[in-house]
């Protein structure tokens, strides 16, 4: 597969965002940003140099100082006026969206959309940051509690979610009162480009929120630069597991949100149309670049019988360039592309059977994008690379157990918690699933049970690193600090001296 190589300057460049101006990069390394539908290089993203992140770093920590003490009410007011803008925007997001991750638009206005509901809930920030108070926790005393903002924030961003991941991230950083370095992934830049645009005509002030872009040394400035307080990062394992490590070890919080395999339980019970239906769209959506997509199927007992029925259903979704009647985009990148191959073949060779082969897919007019078909992998076991790793590609991997018990067993033996769902009638299975399975987000009869934001993302195990994670009341929690104050305005002080005996209060 080729790609197109086109002139430096026939493409337009990635800006760094510093002080509130989109700044051109003096850059000696430059990364493609690349249309994965058809292979042409449609931009390039700079490796910032460490002098320009410096200086956003710095522009950052000056621009807070002001920023945190703005009223909640003003920076509510902003955050109203922003999300009004991505509405009015919200197909032109989509159409760069898909331009440089290759999503359908329909998926990429959902991207869109689910990023949307963050910046609605921050507007609810003069609830969600409210402290504690208890009067007279002793005569003539008062305790009470504030959250502040922490200082200035940092954001990592995947490839699979342009608009959605930076939205989880800057809004509720920002209304929280902190500011934010921003890092794009060098692969889809120009969607989170445009949000910033927006944010600053929504009245976000200069310095508020400034982005950056590369790849390790980016990341690695980000962990190291002492000005930033916290980190939030959503990606694979390997980097979220280095983020960790290496900002933990300079003192800063971190939620780090990993991998997954997220495990699909059908019961015999099941209305079959609907678990088939939500087992090939939750796994083949989006590519299956998605880390609540549900990659394994376990089917219980006598529902092993409806697996040709899914496998009918899947043989009938057709990837394509997101701007068309397709099912699904292509993969990411070539490397991507490859790399599931390779899972597949071996998996094969171990003895898994291909039933469904998307391997060797072509699209018309479309020779040099990134295709792979939707595939199904049966008589699976849990030693096989296709169940042990994560493909993040079109592939379903089917598994069969006897009873529930068995399905609970392979879900919390295996090291992610991301997400699972059952696919049931019966409330006591329900039930019993929901109390014993060891994952952080479950459905019932539902395929991707991503909170809404009143909620957290509470992916656990090894699909996280940290304990606060996104948005919601956790989201909120993990951009402020508490602040506790004691207060004695007793009118009559009535000191005998100085006393060295632990203080108690509530005695009187």
């Amino acid at each position: 597969m080729m790609r197109r190589t086109v002139p430096f300057l026939a493409v337009s460049t990635v800006k760094n965002l510093i002080d509130g101006k989109f700044v051109e990069s003096k850059a000696s390394k430059w990364f493609d940003v690349v249309n994965p539908a058809t292979g042409d290089v449609i931009a390039k993203c700079p490796q910032s140099t460490q002098e320009e992140m410096k200086e956003a770093t710095a522009n950052a920590a000056a621009a807070q100082k002001a920023w945190r003490n703005v009223s909640v009410s003003n920076r509510v007011r902003v955050m109203l006026k922003y999300q009004q803008l991505i509405r009015e925007n919200q197909k032109k997001l989509a159409e760069i969206l898909t331009e440089e991750q290759g999503k359908t638009l329909a998926d990429a206005e959902g991207d869109v959309f689910r990023g949307l509901e963050i910046v609605e809930h921050s507007c609810s920030m003069g609830t969600l940051i409210m402290g504690e108070t208890v009067d007279n926790v002793s005569a003539h005393m008062d305790t009470y509690s504030y959250r502040q903002p922490l200082g200035v924030t940092a954001g990592i961003c995947p490839f699979n979610f342009p608009a959605m991941i930076p939205l989880w991230m800057f809004p509720m950083s920002i209304t929280c009162g902190n500011t934010m370095l921003l890092k794009p992934s060098e692969k889809v830049p120009l969607t989170t480009m445009k949000l910033a645009e927006l944010a600053l005509e929504a009245g976000v002030p200069a310095g508020v929120v400034n982005i950056i872009h590369g790849g390790h040394d980016a990341v690695n400035f980000i962990c190291d630069a002492p000005e930033i307080r916290a980190i939030s990062f959503v990606g694979g394992n390997a980097a979220g597991e280095h983020i960790f490590a290496r900002a933990t070890a300079k003192g800063k919080r971190v939620q780090s949100n990993c991998g997954a395999k997220n495990h699909g339980v059908i019961m015999p019970d099941a209305d079959k149309e609907h678990a088939l239906n939500s087992l090939v769209g939750s796994s083949l959506g989006a590519c299956g670049q998605r880390c609540m997509a549900l990659s394994t199927a376990v089917f219980v007992g006598d529902a092993k019988e409806w697996i040709p029925e899914l496998v009918a259903k899947a043989s009938g979704l057709r990837p394509g360039p997101g701007n068309k009647s397709s099912d699904f985009g292509p993969m990411i990148s070539k490397e991507a592309r490859d790399r599931a191959i390779r899972i597949i073949t071996e998996s094969e060779k171990q003895g898994a059977k291909v039933v469904l082969d998307g391997r060797h897919v072509t699209v018309d007019g479309y020779p040099n994008g990134n295709w792979l078909g939707a595939t199904i992998l049966t008589g699976v076991t849990t030693s096989m690379p296709c169940y042990t790793e994560e493909i993040f590609a079109p592939v379903l991997v089917v598994l069969t157990v006897d009873t529930l018990d068995d399905a609970l067993q392979m879900i919390n033996s295996n090291p992610y918690g991301n997400g699972t769902a059952i696919f049931t009638a019966s409330g006591a299975a329900a039930r019993k699933f929901q109390n014993e399975v060891d994952a952080g987000q479950v459905g019932i009869n539902v395929p991707i049970p991503v909170p809404l934001p009143y909620f957290s993302f509470t992916g656990s195990r090894a699909s996280i690193r940290g304990d606060l994670h996104f948005y919601g009341k956790q989201g909120v929690q993990f951009y402020t600090q508490t602040k506790t104050i004691t207060s004695n305005w007793n009118p009559k002080f009535k000191s005998t001296g100085a006393t060295v005996n632990m203080p108690i209060l509530g005695r009187e």
